[in-house]
């Protein structure tokens, strides 16, 4: 007997989609373990190479670092410029199978670079296909998903990635005795490897096939992850959306869509100056300086990474329950309390011979205040709040502006304590944390339950005071 879920869809197609959604979300392990694994071959790779000049040039050695740690935001800002186009002219699912074999040579140079100048190209491939992975991967869930569990699937993407980070984490220790940081680069091949060949069995977006006017390709991929009304329902929805777009780059610009792209563009940025990859990139680095061993921070840092992926359980549980806003603005709170926490104990000298348990609970409660909340809810939000014709553009707009954070993050982060300290400049991350808050709760829209083109009909008719059809707007869905 075949059984109904709460959404109408049955059992079977609900199987199907959350098959399809966990191999898409592998780009968020790629994007995940590139992150999280660079900050414990760092502690070794300054004994392998001396860190003093770069193509000839006599360079301060802490800078040096930072562009071995932020080469591959250079290359997911090219990725992710590009990906956005690539995504809509030659498919969501080419697009990954691309990212994965780039990830793939960038993890296979990094593990025989002979110089720091090798290891920063093999960064810089690594990054591209990471930044094509982050445009890519919950756009292509987004179009997969039914309405009701869409929430949940996309964020499985963040899922992915904090568990590439915990990964990349407990490789970073095992491999840690011995210092052998080219096994801990190296080993990016194994996911990539798993994510190509998952992918070559998976469909394309229904969306992008009707879009190329293959409306029976687009049905075929529906009807295994919806009932027969659902599939001839947001087919028809489909069509009403690409009948109002234009599709081009200028559509970005429309009044209509401009207060979208301000709200994706703030997540964006905020989601990285708040400090939140200052952690995953420097972890190791931070508790290193509170006097613990290089084994003992990087045996921590796996402590981080597991709450990180605990609470971005919770997350993927309660996005679809809750909605976006409450996880987002909560977490945003937690963020900056616990900042101010932090930058508290590296103050206090009292604190010194307790400093590096403190450090590490504040940075896991500041870990786990993230990922309930801007982590995944970024990456949900800008798969969802864009027209169809441009989301992927939309998408790799903001994506690279994300990376583009990340990069001055990154670049900047010890520098900021050089000339601050640690109290000043994880007190300067709570200051833009609490900006965030505030924006967060005057522009970011609730999307929880609406079908995508349920979501452009709302901004149309805010825009506009009709929707697209003329008629008076629909309210917004609710759970039972």
């Amino acid at each position: 007997m075949t059984t109904t879920s709460t959404d109408g869809a049955v059992d079977g197609r609900n199987s199907f989609v959350y098959v399809v959604a966990a191999l898409a979300a592998l780009n968020g392990l790629l994007f995940g373990f590139d992150t999280g694994v660079i900050s414990g071959a760092m502690l070794y790779i300054r004994e392998t190479f001396e860190l003093a000049t770069i193509f000839g040039y006599s360079i301060n050695p802490s800078l040096i670092e930072g562009v071995i740690v932020s080469g591959a935001m250079v290359g997911a800002i090219v990725g992710a410029a590009f990906g956005g186009r690539l995504a809509d002219r030659l498919g969501r699912r080419r697009l990954i199978l691309v990212g994965a074999v780039i990830f793939f040579i960038g993890s296979l140079i990094m593990a025989i670079a002979p110089n720091v100048e090798v290891l920063i190209l093999g960064r810089i491939v690594d990054g591209i296909g990471v930044g094509f992975a982050s445009v890519v991967g919950p756009l292509y869930i987004s179009e997969i998903s039914p309405p009701k569990i869409r929430g949940s699937l996309v964020s499985l993407n963040q899922l992915t990635i904090t568990s590439g980070i915990l990964i990349a984490y407990l490789v970073n220790y095992a491999f840690s005795e011995g210092g052998q940081w080219r096994w801990m680069l190296g080993l990016g091949m194994v996911p990539a490897a798993i994510l190509f060949a998952g992918m070559l069995f998976m469909p394309e977006s229904p969306r992008w096939l009707y879009e190329r006017g293959r409306e029976d390709d687009a049905r075929d991929v529906l009807s295994r992850t919806r009932t027969e009304s659902q599939v001839a329902g947001e087919l028809r929805e489909i069509k009403e959306t690409i009948q109002t777009e234009s599709g081009t780059l200028r559509d970005l610009l429309q009044a209509w869509v401009r207060p979208m792209l301000v709200v994706g563009i703030g997540l964006a940025v905020f989601q990285q100056v708040t400090g939140i990859n200052t952690v995953m990139y420097y972890a190791p680095t931070i508790l290193e300086s509170t006097g613990f061993a290089d084994n003992v921070s990087i045996l921590a840092t796996v402590g981080i990474g597991a709450v990180n992926v605990a609470m971005t359980v919770v997350a993927v549980l309660l996005m679809d329950r809750l909605g976006r806003r409450p996880l987002l603005l909560s977490g945003l709170g937690g963020m900056t309390v616990m900042l101010a926490v932090l930058g508290a104990v590296f103050y206090l000298p009292g604190l010194s011979g307790m400093l590096g348990w403190f450090a590490t609970g504040s940075l896991m409660l500041y870990v786990a205040f993230f990922a309930i909340g801007l982590g995944p809810v970024f990456w949900l939000m800008i798969s969802e709040i864009y027209p169809m014709e441009i989301r992927g553009t939309a998408m790799g707009v903001v994506t690279v502006l994300n990376w583009a954070a990340n990069l001055i993050v990154s670049l900047t982060f010890l520098r900021l304590v050089d000339v601050f300290g640690q109290s000043g400049t994880f007190w300067l991350y709570g200051v833009l944390t609490l900006f965030a808050l505030v924006f967060c709760y005057q522009l970011v829209p609730e999307t929880k339950g609406r079908s995508l083109e349920e979501i452009e009909a709302d901004l149309r008719e805010t825009a506009f005071g009709t929707d697209a059809d003329g008629s008076s707007p629909r309210p917004a869905e609710t759970d039972d």
